[in-house]
């Protein structure tokens, strides 16, 4: 028999209503994240639950992580109907102090993207025939982010169908 069961292994449909933030949370997201973020709950719904401390006394469930993912559900209409305002939660039972450390623990274990990695992904979106604007609408990156990539890889298969503008005119 198991001691410890992961609370990912007992999710909780809860109404939106009855989750709240914590005062804590250090962590920000940038708008063209939180963009994103919106994207993908639209194109993969939710694929990991909110994490939070289920408060008996006023029946309310506090985040300790996932508040931007909350606050889509807050933001975004289309999100809010199609799940009719249910989250999926997962429930810790500890108290505030590991609480606060667990919320920076789930911050900072995201990590960052490797820019090599990056850009052979998007180079093998180029080779597959997406455009540049496939990849930064699907990706949340912006038209220099791409560019950038591409050089890092420097392959020039990756221009050829690149628009150049005109620096300078000859004068013929």
């Amino acid at each position: 028999m198991l001691a410890f069961i992961s609370p990912v292994y007992n999710i909780r449909r809860v109404p939106v209503e009855k989750i709240r933030a914590n005062e804590y949370n250090p962590n920000k997201v940038a708008p063209p994240e939180m963009e994103l973020l919106y994207r993908s709950i639209k194109e993969d719904g939710y694929t990991m639950p909110i994490v939070c401390y289920y408060h008996k006394d006023d029946d309310m469930y506090e985040i300790v992580d996932g508040f931007h993912r909350y606050t889509v559900m807050l933001k975004y209409k289309d999100i809010y109907e199609r799940e009719g305002g249910y989250l999926p939660v997962s429930v810790i039972d500890k108290p505030i102090s590991e609480r606060m450390a667990s919320t920076i623990r789930h911050n900072r274990a995201r990590g960052t993207h490797n820019i090599d990695l990056m850009s052979n992904i998007v180079a093998e979106l180029v080779e597959m025939g997406k455009s540049d604007a496939w990849i930064a609408r699907h990706l949340g990156m912006d038209v220099d982010e791409i560019l950038r990539l591409k050089q890092i890889t420097g392959l020039a298969d990756l221009f050829k169908d690149h628009e150049y503008s005109q620096a300078w005119e000859t004068d013929e």
